[in-house]
């Protein structure tokens, strides 16, 4: 498969447990798909919610295109609707309404041409779990230290 990624989340594997991840296609205006082909995107602080049955991305931010007639007039973080089958939406907003859980962006990519979201289904760590994870992380790297 020909899989460009264009921008991840890093902080979304610090920030939250991820439980599941899938695959969501996105609304995009011309523009923006020109941008995105750029990899001109950012999914700092973004995050999804279910509006009247259908998934709406916040706060991705995608630069305008400067080439564009009408980029000046397109807002880079306005609300983007994603694309899913009806069953995994039924199925998102039964497990969203579990105490926790929320919808992450974490990564955009090109699929066949395609622009797609990585959607995670993800629950929100305390203090203590992300010093606990930077706590193994550091002793696996001390270990992978010690191997060589």
């Amino acid at each position: 498969m020909d899989i460009k990624t264009v921008c991840r989340n890093k902080k979304a594997v610090y920030n939250y447990f991820i439980d599941e991840t899938l695959e969501a296609g996105v609304v995009l205006l011309g523009p923006e798909v020109k941008s995105l082909r750029e990899g001109r995107s950012n999914l700092v602080d973004s995050y999804a919610r279910i509006k009247n049955r259908e998934i709406i991305l916040y706060k991705m931010h995608i630069t305008p295109y400067s080439f564009a007639h009408n980029a000046h007039s397109l807002d880079p973080q306005r609300p983007r609707k994603l694309l899913l089958h009806k069953k995994e939406i039924k199925r998102l907003i039964k497990k969203t309404k579990e105490k926790g859980y929320t919808l992450i962006p974490t990564k955009v990519y090109f699929n066949r041409g395609l622009a797609k979201v990585e959607l995670a289904l993800a629950k929100g760590k305390r203090k203590y779990d992300k010093r606990q994870a930077l706590k193994e992380k550091e002793l696996k790297r001390e270990a992978a230290r010690i191997d060589k």
